[in-house]
């Protein structure tokens, strides 16, 4: 088998008929197409348990056409006012998505890209965003504000209740920084953003 014929990473191929590499740093295309295809293999799941079963698209798999996807998308290579890229992202337009795809990716900014992240590992055994307070026995509601500033939401004696303030505070959070990137965003990622539902276990 050639070099160029060789599977990246055991699963992409590349003819090279687009460059990897420019004055010897990655260019974009391949940068994101080599880090989305480490995520669709067991390796990486084993340290990010969130990724397992993730797959990429039979297109996806290309890098020629990975490269030309790229070039025609709202977003691609936008950087936000603190100068980091936006991301690609496979599970805002299809919640819970595990499938990297030409009809389920799209670009976003790092800051809503931060807001969306789920916290699995983290969370413990109540919905996300409420956490029991053993010292007076409430369930405090907290999340994370512009900055990644913890922000405090209150106490309440149910977990449904401490959540409901939660999903309020974020739902109203994620609308204010979407309408902030409105005109730059592709309208299928505003609209999403837009009716975006926090569920107890995001």
């Amino acid at each position: 088998m050639s070099k160029s014929s060789r599977l990246v990473r055991g699963v992409g191929s590349n003819d090279n008929k687009y460059p990897a590499n420019k004055d010897g740093k990655l260019v974009k295309e391949y940068d994101l197409w080599h880090c989305m295809l480490r995520r669709c293999t067991e390796k990486f799941w084993e340290g990010y348990q969130t990724y397992t079963g993730t797959t990429c698209s039979e297109n996806f798999k290309n890098y020629n056409y990975f490269y030309e996807w790229c070039n025609t998308q709202v977003g691609f290579g936008n950087t936000d006012e603190k100068g980091k890229v936006w991301q690609l992202d496979k599970d805002l337009l299809v919640k819970g998505n595990k499938l990297y795809s030409e009809d389920t990716c799209v670009f976003v900014p790092h800051r809503l890209n931060s807001l969306l992240l789920k916290c699995d590992t983290t969370r413990g055994e109540y919905p996300v965003g409420v956490y029991l307070e053993k010292e007076n026995n409430k369930f405090r509601a907290r999340s994370k504000g512009e900055g990644n500033k913890r922000q405090h939401l209150g106490y309440f004696n149910t977990p449904q209740e401490a959540f409901q303030a939660y999903k309020t505070f974020k739902e109203a959070l994620i609308k204010d920084v979407a309408n902030e990137y409105k005109n730059q965003l592709d309208p299928r990622v505003y609209e999403a953003l837009m009716n975006y539902e926090v569920n107890e276990n995001d």
